[in-house]
């Protein structure tokens, strides 16, 4: 039987994480412009958004990796968990923490940070993204994957993130 992930959540900025891979929100078009992306970009350099720009644009529900250039976090993925259209859909906000995922095993990525998926432009409430991010991470992580950090540096999020938690009846950290 596999060991069950870890999963912790964080108050603080996600760009500061020492793990394998930091999983941020992203618009179609790949630009670094709001909420953990920005500060991804503006802690790791304009080279990660020219790198995830340069593979867009992507629909909503998909997923592309960067290297993460000046961060600790040698990776980053960034995955379209809303359109442009704003619509909050469940269904393409799994898909989208589903591909992020995807890339756990080809880059054997153990410890990953993530950020609130789906609130970062207002389309979801934060509770309703917080359930749904958390429910597929808890279905779907893959292996190699031992650890995720749930990192945000807003603490109405950190409260989200932890009802959501124990509403799924998973044992976690919060920092």
């Amino acid at each position: 039987m596999a060991e069950p992930i870890e999963i912790d959540v964080w108050q603080g900025e996600i760009s500061e994480l020492e793990v394998d891979a930091l999983v941020v929100g992203a618009n179609e078009s790949l630009f670094m412009t709001a909420g953990a992306a920005a500060a991804v970009k503006r802690h790791g350099g304009e080279e990660i958004e020219r790198a995830a720009v340069d593979q867009g644009p992507i629909s909503a529900g998909t997923a592309v990796v960067t290297p993460g250039f000046d961060l600790a976090a040698p990776y980053v993925i960034h995955t379209v968990g809303v359109g442009h259209d704003r619509v909050a859909d469940p269904a393409v906000l799994a898909a989208s923490i589903r591909s992020a995922l995807a890339f756990a095993e080809p880059l054997q990525l153990r410890r990953i940070a993530v950020a609130l998926i789906g609130s970062e432009r207002g389309a979801f409430a934060l509770d309703d993204a917080a359930r749904i991010v958390i429910a597929t991470l808890l279905a779907d992580a893959p292996p190699p994957i031992e650890t995720i950090v749930l990192a945000t540096p807003h603490a109405q999020e950190v409260r989200a993130l932890g009802d959501a938690l124990r509403a799924a009846g998973a044992g976690a950290s919060i920092s």
